[in-house]
């Protein structure tokens, strides 16, 4: 089993999760300005992904872009990971590789402090990947306390790129934000994203 293989249901059996559903859970935090060049040049990229129409696209031309400029936003004390093995736990089904992952340490060189776990909807259903999503925030849990790293909650994200929701993982509970927010409040999710990583830190 691999993390792709969990539902939503499933996880929260393997792993007893106490699920909670929330409307608007990050509706409280501010928006950032991102700079002018990025909003004009994501929006042409998001055209252009929307034309070619693969999740491929997507991730290449959005979801990188995005997660590039939370790097600058917070003076590059952060690093992002795309197709990065994380497994823990074979025995568990806590194996495989996350589609992108955001690390609390600047190193690119290895993985040190996983934060906040992404993944690409499925046939652009955001809520197909929560399953998977979920999986490697677990992992990503225990990853962090084998190392000793002191990150008292795990953020995650599934995304179509043109669209985002998002998760909170707090010892066993989970929290699903139920808000759906689109790329055209690219300020608000690179908002959400930075308050994930400003809290922790």
């Amino acid at each position: 089993m691999a993390y792709s293989s969990f539902t939503l249901e499933t996880v929260q059996e393997a792993f007893h999760l106490d699920i909670v559903e929330t409307a608007a859970l990050f509706s409280e935090i501010e928006p950032v300005v991102p700079p002018v060049y990025f909003t004009t040049v994501l929006a042409e990229k998001v055209q252009l992904a929307i034309s070619i129409g693969t999740e491929k696209a997507r991730s290449e031309l959005i979801v990188t872009d995005v997660l590039f400029e939370l790097r600058e936003l917070l003076d590059r004390r952060i690093s992002f990971f795309s197709g990065i093995d994380l497994s823990v736990d074979a025995d568990l089904g806590l194996t495989g590789v996350c589609d992108f992952l955001v690390s609390l340490s600047p190193i690119r060189s290895f993985l040190q402090a996983p934060l906040i776990i992404l993944v690409e909807a499925k046939k652009d259903n955001l809520t197909l990947g929560f399953g998977q999503c979920v999986a490697e925030m677990i992992a990503a849990q225990r990853f962090n306390n084998e190392k000793g790293n002191d990150i008292p909650d795990i953020y995650g994200a599934t995304t179509s790129g043109t669209e985002w929701r998002f998760l909170k993982l707090e010892g066993k509970r989970l929290h699903i934000d139920m808000e759906v927010y689109p790329i055209r409040e690219c300020g608000k999710i690179l908002g959400i994203l930075s308050s994930m990583v400003k809290q922790t830190a």
